[in-house]
């Protein structure tokens, strides 16, 4: 054992040499990025990393995935950066070289709000940033607190949260939630928290982070279905999509505010509701031929309820813009991938700076 975690530690030592050295000359797509850490929701979990998703997934998706490894927007940009599959948090040994590969602290249904919704947890960012700095207190530990903070510091950090919020907490009204909040306000309460979690994660050496805004959740499946379209303008409930862009918003706008006070770290956001909208709105330029149904569900739109076996999916996902009630197709997720690395097709999703860039960036 003794043996395994010093070759472990050498190796890592000759990675962040390697790093420190040649970072500032790289210029093209293959960039040495020490590792990629996920926080998030059903946007970066496919339920492997929730305890009890099987029990607790109610009328949503068993299978928020079509049960890839390549089905997400972070896998897709994992291998943009060179960096391994991020495995979840609930499955890694504790050895140093399973905590230098990055790790997947994200859960379906987490939420950024430390509420309980219904008679089931979920799971919250609090909760996924304490497992992320008690990795980092292992790395402490096995490495040393310096190549520690050199290791964090070439690491990306991707925050992706809000969707459940209001799904399943503001909508659905749980816990109370609307009755001490209007859409402002919760909007402003999550973004704190959201701003709240950046300045941790820089005061523990983290420069390279990534914000997700939240999807066009008006348009989702499940939202058509429980509307039946009744609210709808054109194909999406425009009321609810006010909220989200309210929260993209605000989030963006403190993230530029955050950008120029820790002056050290690159700070982006990545409007992946423009993108979506992009294609909802021209469907065919993207190559989708379905915008409202959902390729793995039951009932009107496929959004009464969620996704029990891929067996039952539609035939071709790729012509489909949603998977299943609230997660987008691989086909999307892919398009988005490439916009937020390449800028392509849709330019400027993320801002201020593409992943790319941000990857290069000599944080």
């Amino acid at each position: 054992m003794k043996m395994k975690a010093t070759i472990a530690v050498l190796v890592f030592t000759l990675k962040v040499l390697m790093l420190t050295t040649i970072s500032s000359s790289i210029s093209g797509s293959n960039v040495p990025i020490a590792a990629l850490y996920l926080l998030g929701d059903s946007s970066v979990d496919c339920g492997d990393n929730t305890i009890f998703y099987p029990i607790f997934h109610y009328n949503l998706s068993l299978h928020p995935c079509n049960g890839s490894d390549s089905s997400l927007i972070p896998h897709f940009l994992a291998k943009k950066m060179g960096v391994p599959f991020t495995p979840p948090f609930l499955i890694q040994n504790g050895t140093l070289q399973g905590l230098l590969n990055g790790l997947n602290f994200g859960s379906a249904q987490a939420t950024i709000m430390n509420i309980a919704a219904g008679n089931h947890p979920l799971q919250s960012l609090n909760q996924q940033l304490r497992q992320l700095f008690e990795t980092f207190q292992l790395l402490e530990l096995q490495l040393s607190p310096e190549t520690a903070h050199v290791f964090i510091r070439s690491s990306v950090f991707y925050l992706s949260f809000g969707k459940d919020d209001y799904t399943n907490l503001f909508l659905r009204n749980s816990s109370g939630v609307r009755l001490k909040y209007d859409g402002h306000a919760f909007a402003h309460v999550l973004v704190n928290q959201m701003v709240r979690v950046v300045r941790n994660l820089y005061a523990a050496n983290a420069r390279k982070i990534v914000c997700m805004g939240i999807l066009p959740l008006g348009c989702a499946p499940r939202i058509l279905w429980e509307r039946d379209n009744a609210t709808a303008v054109g194909d999406c409930v425009e009321e609810i999509n006010l909220r989200v862009l309210e929260y993209n918003t605000m989030l963006e706008e403190r993230i530029v505010e955050l950008n120029s006070e820790l002056f050290e770290a690159q700070i982006i956001f990545c409007d992946v509701y423009q993108g979506i909208m992009q294609i909802i709105n021209d469907p065919t330029s993207y190559g989708f031929e379905e915008v409202k149904k959902a390729c793995c569900g039951v009932g009107r739109y496929g959004g009464m309820a969620g996704c029990v076996d891929p067996g039952q999916a539609c035939q071709d996902s790729s012509s489909h813009v949603w998977w299943d009630l609230y997660n987008p197709t691989p086909a999307v997720n892919s398009l988005l991938a490439d916009s937020a690395w390449f800028d392509q097709p849709f330019p400027n999703i993320c801002r201020p700076v593409t992943l790319q860039q941000l990857a290069n960036c000599p944080c």
